[in-house]
C-alpha cells in the first residue's frame, strides 16, 4: 500500500506542477497499485479528485480568482453531464470503461504535447454563444462520468477559448467545476456500486484525497518556481506509455 500513498503524492504534485492532467493518474494507481476493482477504482477516483480540486480551489478563491457565470454555464452542465455518465456507467463494461479511460489518456497527452501559447492566443479569444458552452459542459461532464477524470486538461482550453477567461482565472473556476462534477457523479456511484454489490474503501479515499491535496499545495509552490514546459513534455511522454499499457491490457 506504501506505492499507493507515493502515487496519490505524484497525483498532487502533478496538479499543482502542470495544472491539469494530475487526477488523470488517479484510476491506474488505485487499480495497478491499491488493487481496487476498476469500477470501484472509478468511482472512488471521482471522490478524490474532487477532494483535491476542491483544495487546489481555495487559495484561487481566497484571490478573486473564479468566473462564477462560467462556473453556472460550464459546471452545472458538467454535474449533469458526470451524473448521467455514471449512470451510462451501470450498463457498460469495465473494459470498455478502460479502454475508452486509454484514449483519453492520449488526449491529454496530445494536448500537453503543444505548447500552452500554440493552443491559446490571447490576442484571437473570441466570446462564444452560451449554449455552446453548456454542450461543451455538458459533453466533458459524461467523459467525467464514465471514466473518473477531472477532465481540467480539457476545460481549461475550453474556459479559455469558449469563455474568453484569462489563464489564471480559468485553472481557479476550473478546479471549482471539477470538484462540483466530481462529486455529482460520486454520489451517483456510490448507487451503482450497490446495485453491482461493490463498495467504496473510505479509508482509502481519504488518505489519497489528503496525501493528494498535500501533494497538490506542494506541487503548486515548486511550480511557481520553475519552467513547466519540460515537465508537460515528459508528463505526456508518461501518458502515452500508460495509456498503450492500459489499452493492451484490455484488449
Amino acid at each position: 500500500m506504501i506505492l499507493a500513498w507515493v502515487g496519490a503524492l505524484m497525483v498532487g504534485l502533478s496538479l499543482g506542477l502542470l495544472g491539469s492532467g494530475g487526477s488523470i493518474l488517479t484510476v491506474p494507481v488505485l487499480i495497478y497499485l491499491a488493487g481496487e476493482q476498476e469500477k470501484v477504482a472509478i468511482a472512488e477516483s471521482l471522490g478524490i479528485v474532487g477532494s483535491i480540486s476542491l483544495a487546489g480551489f481555495i487559495p484561487y478563491a481566497l484571490k478573486n480568482q473564479v468566473h462564477w457565470r462560467s462556473v453556472v454555464l460550464f459546471g452545472l452542465p458538467g454535474m449533469a453531464g458526470t451524473y448521467g455518465g455514471a449512470v451510462i456507467a451501470e450498463y457498460v463494461s469495465a473494459n470498455f470503461q478502460l479502454i475508452l479511460f486509454s484514449l483519453v489518456m492520449m488526449l491529454a497527452a496530445v494536448l500537453m504535447f503543444k505548447d500552452q501559447k500554440e493552443r491559446i492566443d490571447p490576442d484571437k479569444k473570441e466570446l462564444h454563444a452560451w449554449w455552446k458552452i453548456v454542450l461543451e459542459g455538458l459533453a466533458i461532464g459524461v467523459l467525467t462520468g464514465l471514466v473518473g477524470v477531472g477532465g481540467g486538461f480539457l476545460i481549461v482550453p475550453a474556459l479559455v477559448i469558449l469563455g474568453g477567461l484569462p489563464m489564471n482565472i480559468a485553472v481557479g473556476t476550473s478546479l471549482l467545476i471539477i470538484a462540483l462534477k466530481s462529486f455529482s457523479g460520486f454520489f451517483k456511484y456510490m448507487e451503482v456500486l450497490e446495485n453491482l454489490d461493490l463498495g467504496i474503501n473510505w479509508e482509502l479515499v481519504l488518505i489519497f484525497s489528503l496525501i493528494g491535496a498535500v501533494g497538490s499545495l506542494l506541487g503548486k509552490t515548486i511550480g511557481a518556481k520553475i519552467s513547466n514546459y519540460k515537465l508537460k513534455k515528459g508528463f505526456a511522454v508518461f501518458l502515452v506509455l500508460m495509456g498503450s499499457y492500459i489499452l493492451y491490457m484490455n484488449f
